[in-house]
């Protein structure tokens, strides 16, 4: 950028609102929603969509509770005049949904979108013009009262129409299209023409919409405008007041939040921002932050992925792998410190208390997400991230100080191969290096039986593919074990022992407990797993798993076999 943007671009001068009340707002109800996903997000697409596509995304929209859907642009296309046709012809529209259409304020477009709604039950007619000064003076030439006369005229003409279609209900919506740019107090004054135009009262109201066509200033601005607005409109209680924001400056939701805390009533937007330029607000997001904070945004998401799914595939367009709540990523954490603090999460929080889970601002299964992709391994990740993998994929509970040993070896593996790994894939390495290490030292069978002060052991081990009986005394089958192998020269001290269950169902096979061993072999500490059904085999197994992780014993039992 080689321009001052100082000589080239003006800040947006700010909204004389001195007494301002959307600061301290907090936003305690659903607004109205309205999706535009078929309207201003379909005529955004690279390859619009058709009847069938179109007719599964209406469907879906009503399956997540939208009521006011604005569903085509009659007057533009046969495409769209068609759809309008088949939802009203042939039953689809639900008894509590009431379905939009979109016109230009021009006679000829509006005889055209009323002649597409005949028949329906209860229908929005939405019609807008620009307002702005760049439009007044620029594209249109035309002078502020030619402005408001055309939308005048157009609300009259509607209303003449629409009284010729007693079996339909209709509703007035007018947008000032270019509000954000346009003069507040010649926005008011269109806008309560209109309002005038339509007869509203409080029993019949008129929508005035206040689009950020395009997003020209901070969100803060677009919630003084709302609220001045919200303030100044003549017949306020026969007024839905209603938002549609632009995202140029990526602030859409954001804008949407302040406006909501402004004073509007109503929000337009589409499902994961689709739209013009950089696209409209998304309402996934709107709606799922109201329900992070306490407030049911009145929209069902708890199928999350097949909203997401159906979307991808009416549109052709993918949803980011981070997009808030609906992203392939958004619930993944491969740092290292996050996954740590979220297992600790997972393992304190209660099935009825507040969610109060670390890096994790909603429940991913009240958006029907499993936990399964929650942590993911890769040359990031930490003991935390591994641990949670291996209890949630094969229930085996590693003790803190194995995690932290078991974490360098994962390390050693993703740092080599430079990519992520997968659960599948720990347990694979953790089974090399644990359960069945290349080592000449293994365990085969034994009889236990008990003796006076404690427990007798018969074992046989192989070293080197030979067999050996041992045997040994102690006050437990591992302290009778430990002596046990001081007859072929190991001498190993155990420093510590735990043993879980991890069910027979586990991933890890059949196997119904785990037992964990830290060793001292001269010197050296390591640990050792054993898994079997039987807890004194586990145990048993562990021990030699131990042992031939340490090199230096490996050495002695060469020497000694």
């Amino acid at each position: 950028m080689h321009a001052q943007p100082s000589q080239k671009y003006q800040p947006f001068p700010p909204v004389n609102l001195k007494d301002r009340q959307w600061p301290n707002a907090v936003i305690s109800q659903p607004p109205v929603w309205l999706s535009t996903d078929l309207r201003d997000g379909n005529q955004s697409l690279f390859e619009p969509m058709d009847a069938d596509k179109k007719m599964r995304m209406f469907k879906m929209l009503c399956q997540i509770g939208f009521k006011e859907i604005e569903v085509a642009f009659p007057s533009a296309s046969q495409t769209d005049f068609n759809f309008v046709r088949t939802l009203i012809e042939q039953d689809h529209i639900p008894a509590d949904v009431t379905i939009e259409v979109l016109t230009q304020a021009r006679e000829h477009l509006i005889r055209r979108t009323m002649e597409s709604v005949r028949g329906a039950r209860r229908v929005i007619v939405h019609i807008y013009n620009a307002t702005s000064p760049t439009f007044r003076e620029v594209v249109f030439n035309m002078s502020r009262e030619e402005v408001k006369a055309m939308a005048v005229d157009s609300v009259r003409l509607v209303k003449t129409l629409a009284a010729e279609m007693p079996e339909t209900e209709v509703i007035m919506q007018y947008s000032p299209e270019t509000f954000t740019a346009t003069e507040l107090e010649f926005a008011k004054e269109v806008c309560d023409a209109v309002t005038d135009a339509w007869d509203a009262t409080p029993q019949r109201k008129v929508i005035i919409n206040c689009p950020a066509t395009v997003e020209v200033a901070t969100p803060n601005i677009y919630a003084d405008q709302i609220e001045w607005m919200h303030r100044h409109l003549a017949r306020r209680d026969s007024v839905i007041l209603s938002l549609h924001p632009h995202n140029d400056r990526g602030s859409a939701v954001a804008a949407t939040e302040l406006g909501m805390m402004a004073g509007a009533d109503r929000v337009e937007g589409c499902l994961f921002g689709h739209g013009e330029r950089t696209g409209n607000v998304d309402l996934v997001t709107v709606a799922l932050n109201m329900y992070t904070q306490g407030v049911h945004p009145g929209l069902d998401f708890s199928d999350m992925n097949a909203v997401g799914r159906t979307v991808e595939e009416c549109t052709q367009i993918d949803i980011h792998p981070r997009h808030p709540y609906a992203g392939d990523l958004v619930f993944t954490a491969f740092s290292g410190s996050h996954q740590d603090a979220i297992k600790k999460g997972f393992a304190s929080q209660q099935e009825d208390a507040r969610w109060n889970v670390p890096y994790l601002p909603i429940d991913p299964k009240d958006l029907g997400r499993s936990y399964d992709s929650i942590i993911r391994v890769n040359s990031q990740s930490g003991k935390g991230g591994v641990a949670y993998l291996m209890e949630s994929q094969y229930g085996v509970v590693m003790p803190r100080r194995l995690q932290v040993e078991f974490s360098g070896v994962v390390q050693q593996f993703t740092d080599a191969h430079g990519s992520e790994v997968t659960a599948k894939d720990i347990w694979q390495l953790f089974n090399r290096t644990y359960i069945e290490p290349a080592a000449p030292f293994s365990f085969k069978d034994y009889q236990l039986q008990s003796e006076e002060g404690g427990q007798a052991i018969r074992m046989t081990v192989e070293v080197d593919g030979v067999a050996t009986i041992l045997s040994g005394h102690g006050n437990g089958p591992v302290d009778a074990a430990i002596h046990a192998l001081q007859g072929i020269g190991v001498f190993a001290q155990v420093r510590s022992f735990e043993e879980r269950s991890i069910g027979a169902s586990a991933s890890a096979g059949e196997a119904s407990a785990c037992a964990f061993v830290e060793v001292v072999c001269a010197g050296k500490v390591c640990y050792g797993v054993g898994i079997n059904p039987d807890i004194v085999t586990a145990s048993i197994e562990a021990i030699i798993s131990g042992i031939n992780r340490s090199g230096l014993v490996l050495t002695a039992i060469a020497k000694t076999a």
